[in-house]
């Protein structure tokens, strides 16, 4: 990358860090750790809308302000994998009337393990000359890539050529885990930046012992690797393809000590405070756990206000936020019963407005 760009990812980065720390400055919190991203090809995933211009057909995306579209043949925020499979796709499916009749977009899923998954969207239906044409596609992309599949789109139509979903296997501290990232379901997008913030988790939870409970914890992403610190986790979530792949990803990680449930976390706060029963937790006695730490990685919206109360409960808080206002206005009620003590921010969207922040509490 040239030395400008560099020098214009580093001041954004600055300008991030600096309005982070102004968020923060009311809770007295320490100094921030940064986790800088690579400036180039760190999102794992990207989608484009597909233009059809006489034989030609090509990636587009829009302009946000003026919603003017652009012609996309190279995109240097996707993995480079994704790069290779944009050329090499569209070479194959412009001569191709089947496949490309009615294409109007294209995602893409990969993983630093190699393996990717491309979903092709149509306005119509796909039969099975559609599918047969799909498998040679996916045969001829097989040459690029160590394991790819092809997934069609439709109205109430899905058609899997291969898999829908990739294996993914990070690194973190010099231990590998491994993860199954179902197509068109929630994955950190920036995978190496991901690592960083699993290994501040571990760090954190480094001094603590006990159990772990952790709310919106997707198919297992910090569940997993702080298994290997805690005597026990159970984590939770609402969306079933996550749970199935959390339930994959403990049993591949020879993990016997996580459990994960699909609950709401407002529906896990009234199980705790047995205001409620629920069948998904049939088998698990919640009275049995030494639940001495939480960590929340919640939507952009926060936390609701019964499930601040709840985690208020715990002697540590580990606080991942993707909007950092919501996270202020969260710590203005849990600063009343805990300390900051540790801050991180981890730069998952370089050239964007976007923060990811992390923040651990303990009791006062």
């Amino acid at each position: 990358m040239a030395d400008n760009n560099l020098a214009q990812y580093q001041e954004q980065l600055d300008e991030k860090v600096s309005r982070l720390n102004t968020l923060l400055g009311e809770f007295s919190a320490p100094a921030l750790s940064v986790f800088p991203s690579s400036p180039e090809h760190y999102r794992m995933r990207a989608e484009f809308r597909v233009w059809h211009e006489g034989d030609d057909l090509f990636h587009i995306m829009f302009n946000q302000q003026t919603k003017e579209k652009y012609r996309v043949d190279t995109f240097p925020p996707a993995s480079e994998g994704i790069n290779r499979a944009m050329v090499e796709l569209l070479d194959l499916i412009r001569p191709n009337e089947i496949l490309r009749r009615k294409l109007f977009q294209i995602d893409y899923l990969s993983a630093l393990s190699g393996e990717m998954v491309i979903s092709l969207l149509y306005h119509r239906q796909l039969d099975s000359d559609w599918e047969n044409h799909a498998l040679r596609l996916k045969e001829s992309l097989s040459q690029f890539f160590p394991a790819v599949s092809i997934i069609g789109r439709a109205r109430k139509q899905k058609v899997i050529i291969g898999n829908d979903f990739v294996i993914e296997r990070l690194p973190v501290n010099g231990r590998e885990f491994v993860f199954k990232h179902i197509e068109n379901s929630f994955t950190q997008p920036n995978a190496k930046v991901n690592c960083s913030m699993i290994e501040w988790a571990l760090d954190c939870v480094k001094p603590l012992s006990g159990d772990l409970l952790e709310m919106y914890c997707g198919a297992g992403n910090f569940s997993i690797p702080l298994a290997t610190h805690f005597d026990n986790v159970i984590g939770t979530e609402i969306a079933k393809p996550s749970v199935n792949a959390a339930q994959y990803n403990i049993e591949h990680n020879n993990l016997d000590n996580v459990k994960i449930v699909r609950l709401a976390a407002e529906e896990f706060t009234q199980a705790m405070r047995g205001e409620r029963t629920f069948s998904r937790l049939e088998g698990i006695e919640l009275s049995d756990y030494n639940f001495t730490t939480v960590l929340v990685d919640p939507p952009r919206a926060g936390l609701d206000i019964d499930s601040l109360k709840m985690i208020q409960d715990y002697d540590n808080i580990v606080y991942i936020s993707c909007n950092p206002e919501t996270l202020a206005d969260n710590l203005k009620v849990l600063c009343t019963t805990h300390n900051v003590v540790k801050t991180a921010l981890f730069d998952q969207f370089p050239f964007t407005h976007h923060i990811e922040a992390g923040v651990l509490l303990s009791r006062k």
